[in-house]
């Protein structure tokens, strides 16, 4: 026994012994291999298609003091109070310098020098003024909120937003307005005749209009335009699907039942449009995620917004929307078109507006509008405030051009829905909005601070007794024509044309757009993770044998 205690204790030690000496061995060879392993991969990996994401362009950052919307309305060159992080703050900084290290900064990134050409259109997301020169710079904001200037290719360059549109029989888009196509024609020929829009209110809903002939004009050369976005004829190489119904002048001329008919033609033509989506293999494709549906009156797409729910609505509000219908994340919010004539060549200052505060429309509405029955009582006898009852009829739209010309403040008030025309009217008459609107959504905030030419008042303070006029009185003229001045700056940004130019509403749209593609795609993609296991229609035992996974389900618990 002891025998055997004795060579079990031997044979101990030596695996100890040997595991001594094996285990470093080993370790060295493992660390010798993976270094060799890391020195033999020469190129460097790259896991992204930077082409994937679209009007995605990042090249240089620098620190910047200029205030974040001055570079979007000013991309002419570097001014001297913009200093890059490198730059010693006690030496004052040129431009030149300035071009120099955005130049270097972009050769180090793109693996070889690129030189700024500064005699080309600046980036489609600033603003082209006459006088640009230098470098063309846009801004970008990092994920600390932190305001930085981005170097960007020139308009050319850059990757525009590719659009397929439809092409729908014309009794969803130019049909509605009276144009009587020649047989087996589509669209009009915008190189001979444009169809015209309505006048009136018509117009403020026209959205639709402006981007559809943006679209036909992309594919005319002789048409000068911007170019945010192009129309392209394979689907399969777009960014986003465009649907041409004109639904808000459906709304408008059609939506009214006549006593022969059972259904009024809006409404047929809502059941016809979610009947040739839903057929469309694009549609099934992505399950509509990637489709653009405008449905910027209130009122438009009643019926069919709950079946295409997936797809991205253009809008003026949510108000009357079900948040997992349309919500921020999803959809786009464009400006009304404002029905008041821009101020062209406004030489007023702050004295030469005589009246203080100005609004005129409808007093009496529902729900978030009761806010202007108790402002009227609030306000009515107060000297230089102008609130009096108003409409189109009676050359009322005249009358407010006058007011809102000669007034330093408007009223933009919630009425039947948080956003109403007046505010784009206040912002074509260069008169400070003030906005009584707690749920109200603004067009382009991602990329444009309203604080800066506009006065917001929380609806609940507005109607304590004295608090709106004392705080609107408080306003000095100073930081009133630091406002005014800014607000004449943005104000083509809210412009509605044809053909459309740099930095106007159809451009600002694209772009908004454009920056919800990447989300889009993100939610198509992380959709097919398990779509080789989806039961087809058939599989389940359904008729017809051409069953599609790509059923469109309404969605639950809207309230």
């Amino acid at each position: 026994m002891g025998e055997y205690r004795h060579g079990g204790s031997s044979i101990g030690f030596a695996a100890r012994k040997l595991l001594f000496y094996v285990f470093p061995f080993v370790s060295a060879v493992l660390m010798l291999s993976w270094f060799f392993v890391l020195r033999s991969s020469t190129a460097r990996p790259s896991f992204l298609d930077r082409a994937f994401l679209p009007m995605v362009t990042t090249l240089s950052v620098v620190k910047s003091d200029i205030p974040f919307q001055q570079h979007l309305s000013t991309p002419s060159s570097i001014s001297t109070r913009t200093r890059a992080i490198l730059v010693d703050d006690t030496e004052p900084t040129k431009p030149e310098k300035i071009n120099n290290i955005l130049t270097t900064t972009i050769a180090n990134l793109d693996a070889g020098p690129k030189p700024v050409n500064d005699d080309k259109p600046i980036a489609a997301a600033a603003v082209r003024r006459p006088e640009t020169r230098a470098t063309s710079v846009n801004v970008d904001v990092n994920c600390n909120g932190e305001r930085s200037l981005v170097n960007t290719k020139p308009q050319q360059q850059q990757q525009q937003l590719k659009v397929f549109m439809y092409d729908m029989p014309p009794e969803f888009h130019f049909e509605l307005l009276g144009w009587k196509p020649e047989p087996g024609r589509v669209w009009p020929d915008i190189k001979t005749h444009i169809p015209g829009y309505p006048g009136g209110l018509n117009l403020q809903h026209s959205i639709e209009y402006w981007l559809t002939l943006d679209l036909l004009a992309s594919e005319v050369p002789q048409i000068p335009r911007a170019g945010s976005a192009i129309r392209v004829r394979n689907s399969s190489e777009a960014d986003i699907i465009f649907v041409p119904f004109f639904s808000s002048l459906s709304y408008n001329r059609y939506s009214k039942l006549n006593p022969h008919q059972k259904k009024s033609r809006n409404n047929e033509l809502q059941d016809k449009v979610v009947k040739y989506l839903t057929s469309q293999p694009e549609w099934k494709r992505s399950g509509g995620r990637d489709h653009l549906v405008m449905a910027h009156h209130p009122n438009s797409m009643l019926s069919a917004r709950m079946k295409l729910w997936p797809a991205m609505f253009v809008l003026s509000d949510f108000g009357r929307y079900p948040p997992n219908v349309a919500n921020v994340d999803k959809d786009v919010i464009a400006p009304y078109k404002h029905i008041i004539k821009s101020y062209v060549n406004d030489s007023s200052e702050y004295d030469t507006r005589p009246t203080l505060l100005y609004f005129q429309g409808a007093i009496y509405r529902k729900d978030g509008g009761l806010a202007r029955q108790e402002l009227f009582y609030l306000l009515k006898d107060e000297k230089d405030v102008h609130f009096q009852f108003g409409s189109v009829k009676k050359d009322g739209i005249h009358k407010a051009s006058r007011g809102m010309h000669s007034s330093k403040f408007c009223l933009n008030i919630a009425g039947d829905t948080p956003s109403s025309n007046r505010l784009f009217d206040a912002i074509a008459s260069h008169c400070i909005p003030v906005i009584i609107s707690d749920e109200i959504e603004l067009p382009y905030e991602d990329v444009l601070d309203y604080s800066e030419f506009c006065v917001f008042v929380k609806t609940s303070d507005a109607v304590k007794e004295k608090f709106l006029i004392n705080f609107i009185r408080s306003i000095k003229k100073e930081e009133w024509t630091t406002m005014w001045t800014r607000l004449k700056e943005v104000e083509h940004f809210f412009q509605f044309q044809y053909p459309s130019v740099e930095g106007d509403a159809v451009q600002m749209i694209w772009q908004a757009v454009g920056r919800k593609v990447p989300g889009v795609r993100m939610k198509i993609n992380r959709a097919r993770r398990y779509s080789r296991f989806a039961v087809t229609d058939t599989h389940r035992g359904g008729r017809g044998g051409g069953g599609s996974r790509h059923h469109i389900h309404t969605p639950k618990n809207f309230w």
